[in-house]
């Protein structure tokens, strides 16, 4: 069988494309249809592909940040890693958007027409389920990022009294949205020189910027 890709949608006739009107091309205007059918399904296992691996990069995701939370100094490969790994599951999440809002589309202008069959609300079901699947995933995802900005904010508050130094939360999601929290960081481990303990905690943090 093809290997699932997420590539583009594949370019496919609407159904009944090229029906015509008299009774002679009723054949032709059934193998089209079947073919259409063939088509949609070929975009359903693609879609299918492409959330299995978002929900793949997810679970890595969260064990990426697991590893950089828990090292004193987590090495550049973990967080270069992670910057890929999101990078990825922002092209994926778009490639799927784009493809199930073609089908959404495709699937408005037939109703359009006013015409309803036993195709259509197979693609109707398989758009709900593909859509539902997606946003579960998404939504897991967008719960795994905000937990791990949360516990980078609470280490670097920890930091913080340690040196003496105090921040509003605001002031950290500001520096968080602005991509400065490396530089204050950095000032921070200069002022924990005298704190070993803290110096790698500390470094950590310069991964969020993404």
């Amino acid at each position: 069988p093809r290997p699932i890709s997420c590539g583009q949608p594949s370019g496919g006739t609407a159904p009944y494309a090229n029906a015509k009107d008299s009774d002679d091309e009723e054949e032709v205007v059934h193998v089209d249809r079947d073919h259409f059918m063939d088509e949609f399904f070929e975009q359903v296992e693609e879609i299918r592909g492409c959330i299995e691996k978002l929900s793949e990069d997810v679970e890595q995701v969260k064990k990426q940040h697991s590893a950089i939370l828990a090292a004193p100094n987590p090495d550049e490969k973990t967080k270069q890693e992670l910057e890929d790994l999101t990078a990825d599951i922002k092209k994926t999440a778009n490639k799927v958007r784009s493809k199930l809002k073609a089908i959404e589309q495709s699937i408005e202008q037939e109703e359009g027409l006013n015409r309803s069959s036993a195709d259509l609300r197979i693609r109707k079901t398989q758009h709900s389920t593909l859509s539902r699947k997606f946003v579960e995933v998404m939504t897991e995802y967008n719960a795994t990022q905000s937990k791990y900005r949360d516990r980078c904010k609470d280490r670097i508050q920890r930091q913080l009294e340690i040196t003496g130094r105090t921040t509003t939360n605001e002031e950290l999601e500001d520096m968080l949205e602005s991509g400065k929290l490396a530089i204050f960081t950095d000032d921070v481990r200069r002022d924990t020189l005298g704190h070993p303990e803290s110096v790698g905690s500390s470094r950590t943090h310069g991964v969020i910027q993404n």
